[in-house]
């Protein structure tokens, strides 16, 4: 796994990094069980961290064992499936099922664009709608962690459904 980005919420951190270490004791069954897993030329790969970038997670990844797109809410499900014996041996099947949280409000940067574009849109300058931008990662860097966000606590302006907002 490559340095994750950094997380302005605690909670998407803290979900992250279980998923991380699920993900590693996973890996570790596997080899004692003399299995493996699969493996696929970079290449491959590439088209997914690719398709990543370019649409985030509303248009899914290539499943090359399907050899199909699959949407990222159907791969998340099969990875809870996946780490579920390590989540509990861990005691982290909250934290990795906050996953669900992240892809229904939207990662970090998904907010960000949404804070910019409102302000732009209440007809603020691009100066003070960047400002605004940072005056929310501060709000959220700051906010305790909960794995139960108070949603009313969020600016309200973040609070509508993200799968909306992709429209």
């Amino acid at each position: 796994m490559r340095v994750t980005d950094v997380c302005t919420l605690i909670d998407d951190a803290i979900c992250i990094a279980a998923f991380f270490l699920c993900i590693c004791r996973m890996l570790y069954r596997l080899r004692r069980a003399n299995q493996r897993w699969r493996t696929y030329p970079v290449f491959l790969l590439n088209e997914n961290r690719w398709r990543a970038q370019r649409h985030g997670m509303e248009q899914g990844l290539v499943d090359f064992g399907k050899g199909e797109i699959v949407p990222f809410q159907l791969l998340l499900e099969e990875l809870f499936m996946l780490l579920e014996e390590d989540a509990n041996h861990f005691d982290c099947v909250k934290e990795i099922q906050h996953a669900q949280t992240i892809v229904a409000r939207g990662t970090s940067a998904d907010r960000q664009l949404k804070r910019y574009h409102s302000s732009i849109e209440t007809g603020l300058s691009n100066r003070d709608a960047l400002i605004a931008v940072v005056d929310s990662i501060i709000e959220e860097t700051q906010a305790l962690p909960s794995l139960e966000h108070d949603e009313q606590k969020l600016d309200p302006v973040l609070q509508t459904d993200h799968a909306q907002t992709k429209s």
